[in-house]
Formats: C-alpha cells, sequence, structure tokens
C-alpha cells in the first residue's frame, strides 16, 4: 500500500490536510466527507492494510437499493483522514470545503476478514456499515474487471435499514437543514428526515417561555404521510413500517401532505410506557401501541420548520383526531417543577422541556430541547459478557466511544430475565470473538470473559458515575436497534449555571393564556395536606376542564371564595375586586346592604378562570342569573342539605322522592352532587321568570317532597329545629345567592367535585367521593357534559302548576 499519489498531488504547505503517513492499526473504520470542491460530491473512504481505499460518489450514498450509485475510485488517502474537516485553499488539488457527513465501523460480510485486500482487488467488496447514517449491507462492485478501471457501484443490499423512499443525502446534512428565523425551507414529505434531538438538563426549572411534556420510554419515530401513501421510519432511516401496520393504518386515513415527529411505545393499562414490551412487540405483547405525536415538520406543501414550537403543535389535534393508536403529546406551560413531580409520581421516567417559540432544527441536537430524568440512564456498547456457573451468563461488559476510542465502563449484571438472558446469549454467540475490542486491560475480578464484536447497544439506568468513568449500579433496561454504536459516547449535561431559565416558585410568572397574561405564584403550595394535592394540581385540573365549565360562569357576577394556604387554614369570601388585570370584565352592581357599588368579576373565559383559581379560588360560586337578565335567573335549585345524622344513601331516597314530584309535574330536571354531602336539583328556566317567582315554585315543589317523606325531610331553616332531617332549602333562589357551580372542586377531603349525574346513576346509588379532581377530565371525556340542558329554554312553571294540582 502507498500514499505516493496522494503526496504528489498535494502541496502539505498550503493545505491543511493530513500529511501522508501508514497506519497499521487495521481499525475498521469508514468516513463519509461532503466534497463542495469544483463539484459537489461525497467522498467514501475505507480504512483497509493501513491506508483509506477512497471512492467519490457523485450522487452521495443511498439507503435505497434500487439507487446504484456511480463510485469513482481515487487516491489512497491516509488513516488520519478519518478526521479532516475544513476548506481545502484555492489553487490546491480538491480545493473547496470538506466536511465529515458520516463515520462509523464497517465490517466485511465475507467469511475471511484477512481477505479484504483481496476482495478490493477484485473489484467486490461486501460490507457492513455501522454509521449514525449509512446502516446495514452494502456492495462496492468494480463496473470492469480490470483492476485498473476507476468506475465502481455502491448499491444498499435489501435489510432492515434499508427504505423504498427517495434518498437525497443532501437531505441529512445538519447545516444545510438548520433553520433561523427568517429563512424559508422548503421540504419534500418524501424524503426520510432527521429529526430535531434533545440536550440533557440536570434540574427540572420552572419557565413562562417554556412547555412541558411527558418523556414516552420508547422508539423515536418519524411519520411521512403523502395522501395516504405512508412511510414510518427512526431516527436513523430504519424502516418500521411493517412492525407496526396499525399505526400506518391510521396514518393512511390521514387526508394530507405531512412530516409528524413522535415517539412509538407500548403502553400498560395505567398509561405507563414499557420499554421492554416495545423491544420484541408483536400483535402479542401485553400492552396497547401507541404512537403520540408531539411535532409537526411539514403540512399540505409548506415547510413548518421556521413556525414557533406552540403554533406547530397547535394544528395536531385537529390532523389526530380520528385516528385510533396515534395520539396528541399534550403540554403545560410554565409549571415545570410540579408538572414533573406529577410524571414521577405517576410512573414516568421524565419529562421533556421544550422553548415554546423554538424553530425546528432537523439533524441537531439544541438546548432548546432539554430531557430532565429522575434516574440516570443511558445507552451502552455490548462489548462481552461474563461467564457463570448457576445463570446463563454472569453480567455484560459494556462500553462507549470517547474521542472514537473504544472505552470500558462497567459490568451490568441485573435487570434482565432468564428469558431476555437465553435471547441475548443467542445473539452474542453469533458475534463472538477471541480478542477483546479494548485497548486497556480490564480487571473483572477473576470472572472469565466471553468477548464479542461491539455492535450491539443496551440501555442501563444507574445510581451515579463514579472514578475512571464506570457506572455505579447499572441495570439492564433492553436493546437498542434504533441507534448506532458510533454515537454511543459520553452525554453532555445542561447545567443551571449555563443559562437555563430558572423561576423561584414562590416569585409570580406570567403565562400567556389565549392572548392575556396571567400571574401565576406558589405553585408547589400544599393545599390538601392529607394528599399532598397542591395549588399547580387545582390550576391543572380547571385547565383540563375549562371548556366545559365555563358556559356556567359566563356573564355571571362571581362570589369569589378564597382558600389562599389550601383547605385546613382560614377562607374567606369576597365579591368587591380591585386592582384586577385591564383584560379581566368586571360588572359594578349597587349594594343595597353595603350601600355601595360593588365591582364584580366575570369569569368570560380560560385565562379568568385560570386567574380565580391562582388567587386560591378552590371552589367558584357564579350566580343563578346573567348580566344583562340578572333579575331573571336562568334555573332553580333545590339543596338537599342533610343534617350530621344522616347518611348519603338517605340523600339519594329524597332525590329519588323529588323526582317522582318532577314527574308528576312533568319537569325535566337535572342533578349534580354539592361535592359535600349534598344533591343539588336543577331545573331550567331559561331567565323566564323573577326570583321570586322561581322561589315560591321551588318551595311549593318542596311540600310536595317533604309531604313523600316526612320523618326524613324538612323545611326548618334553623338547624336545631330540623331534628336529624334533610333540608329541602328552596332560599338559595335570590339574586346574589349562589352554589357552588356544577364541576368545580370543593375544599373537602380527597378534594371532591360538585359532579352532574344522571337519574340512572341516582338509582344505582354512589358516594361523592366517586367524583374527584383525579378522575372527572376523564368522566367528562367519556359522558361529555350532560348538565347542558339547565341553560336552554327552560319549562312553563303554569303548565308545571297545572299537572301538579290535576291529579
Amino acid at each position: 500500500m502507498s500514499l505516493q499519489e496522494y503526496s504528489e498531488k498535494r502541496n502539505f504547505n498550503q493545505t491543511p490536510e493530513p500529511k501522508a503517513k501508514l497506519n497499521k492499526s487495521n481499525s475498521l473504520r469508514f468516513v463519509v466527507q461532503r466534497h463542495k470542491a469544483r463539484s459537489l460530491h461525497y467522498d467514501l473512504r475505507l480504512e483497509i492494510n493501513g491506508v483509506l481505499k477512497s471512492w467519490a460518489i457523485p450522487k452521495g450514498p443511498s439507503m435505497n437499493p434500487d439507487d446504484k450509485r456511480l463510485a469513482i475510485a481515487t487516491e489512497d488517502h491516509p488513516v488520519e483522514y478519518l478526521r479532516f474537516e475544513g476548506v481545502i485553499p484555492k489553487g490546491n488539488y480538491g480545493a473547496g470545503k470538506m466536511q465529515i457527513w458520516d463515520k462509523g465501523l464497517y465490517d466485511t460480510l465475507q467469511k475471511e476478514k484477512k481477505a479484504l485486500l483481496e476482495d478490493y482487488r477484485q473489484g467486490n467488496l461486501k460490507i457492513e456499515l455501522y454509521g449514525s447514517k449509512l446502516k446495514g449491507a452494502f456492495a462496492l462492485v468494480r463496473t470492469n474487471n480490470s483492476e485498473n478501471d476507476k468506475q465502481w457501484l455502491l448499491i444498499k443490499k435489501k435489510d432492515k435499514y434499508a427504505t423504498n423512499l427517495f434518498y437525497d443525502a443532501e437531505t441529512f446534512v445538519g447545516k444545510k437543514t438548520s433553520t433561523k428565523k427568517g429563512k424559508t425551507i422548503q421540504l419534500n414529505p418524501e424524503k426520510p428526515i432527521k429529526p430535531m434531538l434533545a440536550g440533557t438538563a440536570t434540574k427540572i426549572f420552572n419557565h413562562p417561555d417554556w412547555i412541558y411534556e411527558l418523556k414516552w420510554d420508547g422508539y423515536r419515530m418519524l411519520a411521512n404521510i403523502n395522501h395516504g401513501e405512508v412511510s414510518l421510519y427512526s431516527r436513523n432511516g430504519i424502516s418500521y413500517k411493517s412492525q407496526y401496520p396499525s399505526l400506518v393504518d391510521d396514518l393512511e386515513q390521514i387526508p394530507h401532505t405531512a412530516i409528524l415527529d413522535g415517539e412509538v411505545v407500548v403502553v400498560d393499562k395505567k398509561g405507563i410506557s414499557d420499554f421492554q414490551a416495545m423491544q420484541n412487540y408483536s400483535e402479542k405483547t401485553k400492552g396497547e401501541l401507541r404512537y403520540y405525536v408531539f411535532d409537526m415538520l411539514f403540512l399540505n406543501g409548506h415547510s413548518m420548520l421556521n413556525l414557533p414550537l406552540k403554533d406547530r403543535k397547535s394544528l395536531l389535534p385537529e390532523l389526530l383526531e380520528d385516528a385510533k393508536h396515534i395520539f396528541y403529546c399534550d403540554h403545560v406551560e410554565g409549571m415545570g417543577s410540579a408538572f414533573y413531580k406529577k410524571a414521577i409520581d405517576a410512573g414516568m421516567e421524565g419529562v421533556l422541556a421544550k422553548k415554546a417559540d423554538s424553530s425546528y432544527s432537523v439533524g441537531s441536537r439544541s438546548e432548546n430541547w432539554l430531557k430532565i430524568k429522575t434516574v440516570e440512564s443511558r445507552e451502552a456498547i455490548i462489548c462481552g459478557y461474563t461467564a457463570s456457573h448457576k445463570a446463563v451468563f454472569g453480567s455484560l461488559i459494556l462500553g462507549m466511544y470517547v474521542e472514537q476510542k473504544l472505552t470500558y465502563i462497567g459490568n451490568c449484571g441485573t435487570g434482565f430475565s432468564y428469558r431476555i438472558q437465553q435471547n441475548l446469549l443467542q445473539k452474542f454467540q453469533a458475534l463472538e470473538t477471541e480478542n477483546s475490542p479494548f485497548n486497556q486491560n480490564i480487571n473483572l475480578k477473576g470472572r472469565k470473559a466471553h468477548w464479542i464484536e461491539p455492535l450491539l447497544i443496551c440501555e442501563v439506568i444507574y445510581s451515579e458515575i463514579i472514578k475512571k468513568g464506570l457506572l455505579r449500579h447499572p441495570v439492564f433496561k433492553g436493546l437498542r436497534e434504533d441507534k448506532n454504536t458510533t454515537e454511543i459516547g459520553p452525554e453532555k449535561k445542561i447545567a443551571k449555571k449555563e443559562k437555563i431559565p430558572v423561576a423561584s416558585s414562590k416569585k409570580s410568572e406570567t403565562l400567556e393564556i389565549d392572548g392575556h397574561p396571567v400571574p401565576f405564584s406558589n405553585l408547589e403550595k400544599v393545599y390538601w395536606p392529607e394528599s399532598g394535592l397542591k395549588k399547580y394540581d387545582i390550576i391543572d385540573y380547571y385547565l383540563k376542564i375549562a371548556e366545559t365549565i365555563l358556559p356556567y360562569l359566563k356573564n355571571r357576577p362571581q362570589n369569589l371564595h378564597r382558600h389562599p394556604n389550601g383547605i385546613e387554614q382560614q377562607s374567606f369570601y369576597q365579591k368587591d375586586n380591585e386592582n384586577l388585570p385591564f383584560w379581566i370584565a368586571t360588572k359594578n352592581l349597587y349594594s343595597t346592604s353595603s350601600q355601595k357599588e360593588i365591582n364584580y368579576l366575570l369569569c368570560q373565559n380560560k385565562a379568568s378562570l385560570l386567574y380565580m383559581a391562582n388567587l386560591g379560588c378552590i371552589e367558584l360560586h357564579p350566580w343563578n342569573s346573567k348580566v344583562g337578565s340578572l333579575t331573571k335567573p336562568d334555573y332553580t335549585v333545590i339543596d338537599l342539605d342533610p343534617s350530621e345524622k344522616n347518611n348519603f344513601t338517605e340523600v339519594l331516597e329524597v332525590t329519588l322522592a323529588a323526582k317522582e314530584v318532577l314527574s308528576k309535574a312533568k319537569v325535566d330536571a337535572y342533578c349534580k352532587t354539592s361535592g359535600s354531602k349534598g344533591i343539588h336539583i336543577y331545573i331550567p328556566l331559561g331567565a323566564k321568570y323573577t326570583y321570586k317567582q322561581a322561589r315560591d315554585f321551588t318551595k311549593l315543589l318542596c311540600y310536595y317532597i317533604q309531604n313523600k317523606l316526612p320523618g326524613l325531610t324538612t323545611l326548618e331553616r334553623s338547624k336545631k329545629n330540623r331534628k336529624n332531617r334533610i333540608y329541602l332549602d328552596y332560599l338559595q333562589n335570590r339574586k346574589g345567592q349562589s352554589l357552588a357551580s356544577a364541576y368545580c372542586v370543593r375544599p373537602k377531603k380527597y378534594a371532591p367535585v360538585s359532579t352532574p349525574v344522571s337519574w340512572k346513576e341516582i338509582e344505582k346509588g354512589f358516594a361523592i367521593t366517586d367524583f374527584t379532581v383525579h378522575n372527572l377530565p376523564k368522566r367528562i371525556e367519556k359522558k361529555g357534559d350532560i348538565f347542558k340542558p339547565i341553560l336552554g329554554q327552560g319549562i312553563s312553571i303554569e303548565k308545571a302548576l297545572e299537572y301538579l294540582e290535576s291529579k
């Protein structure tokens, strides 16, 4: 092997290229360099017998087996060229910019590795590449039998890494596809795209300019959709279309051209992702296969890379609304610490923090996206295993690349079942080799090592990194087939001092909600000491059910009941409001008792609702009438108020007695729990009657109910005269009087919610504690809003009275 031609073509006083020098390490490395010379091309170089055998590929390499790319053999290059990037000055051979496009290890697919040079001379190389972009089997074939012929073909073999999509190497050039605000990049949805990657933060933080998503534990996956034609591939371009037909079926139903980014997971009954179930997924796998989509790069002919993240995400729910196995990955804004704790308590491994206005940087790792995990985890290369007399094997011998040198990082002996060990051993035996892949002496404390080719990647969790870079207490999590060994190296962590925006939970943060700046403070304050529920939880609940509860609050003066320090501390009522934000609507009403104008808050939108929640309004008390018809209520209410001696079964008995009276009057009525001990029965009136008319009618109904159950019910207002009976309260129907709204939380143990219930549920029976902040969002999602009719046209009191008096 000679580098004479290489030297003769270069003046090393003028070019930064490495000087000619043989290197006999024969480590079977490769590099692909993007060479912008007189004409743009790609240079493939394979380490063979001390030099780099080189080919210029005009169109660049391809992962599509249908592409037979011309590769023109050039002079041998020194092994040092594996790391060369830079600009070759004008006037020199090969003048232009050279940058590394891909690199890694390769192997021959022939039985004899020593015959590699002979295969080259015969013009027939069959190799397997282990790069970050190029993976799997390739053939390099000379087009003419003559050894002097320079024309070869580079052909991708059909394997699990191959793609049937149009492939252009330029798509994967990091600097070409990076985005800046103001620059428009048009993407072809048929081309595979390298995803944006997240950095790693050392600690969770709160910031109003960031959003927070759950971190799913599965395979990162991009989906290309082109009017029914779908491809599904991993971050390294591996096609998973055949593995996940149910996802492909869903994607094929989306009537748009789009590129989606997300995570494919298998979740258990609790909705927690199971990575080991994900690895060997089949239709028989326990758990549900889901594709959680958190970003969109392309839609109907338009690149979305330059749009802010929140704008990109805002289009996803409608796009995915009819999919069965594809889910929108939702987020919270600003409240990272509380969201992180909630995720960990639920069994998730962490969260992703993303800058809300960040653009999408194709193929690059950005500090605008950060992962924060509860336990340390990382990928490692399996380099061998130790023998064991009692088990299939003792432990895995792990390594990673540090400055392109394979380095030992410890042994992992736990985390796998007997079945997993057997499956691993089967893979190991096909890769066994006599020599250690490390260039260092490994102390295995007397255990016998079985070495394998360093081609398999696993993920482990560990407690810390100790001296010499070794992992402490690593636990096997699973194999990673979606990553490449050359990617496995030290992971940079971004510390707080590196300008992560951190806001104290004691200080006020302002978040933009529906275009309004809403202040939030003390989100970590515990509101329910017995369960640990915090202020964040109440805000999060109202955020989830905002669209459902707002119709019962809008245009109604609010009597604020504030619990600024939680349910066990002193609370107070507030009607008159000063110094409200400019965007909150109010209504001035004269109070005869106070002899002054009172400035009532009106809850008109989501921002107002969350503003009230931040004030400590755990429960919400709207008037029964709206601005514009304040003297005429939209409904009238029978409040069933039990004494300390009454049980809830008795309350339900009285409710059913009320139903008999209402049925006799042919009145449609609707129930909700008080959220405390009683039941509220609502009768829609449609703002057609005065408060006095409504109250008199309700009082009459209560007489009928009391006559049915005289020993269990009473109309006595005074508690001492009720004699352990359930009070039929009709006096709530007065101007300015208010009850807890439907769907609002009550400041009681277990955080119960005042919940609309059907008459069938009343008949079957239930407990007040069946409805809490924990399960109401799912109940609403399943049943919808069953309370809507109370805001409808309303009954005729006159006809109801006629029916009552006619029988």
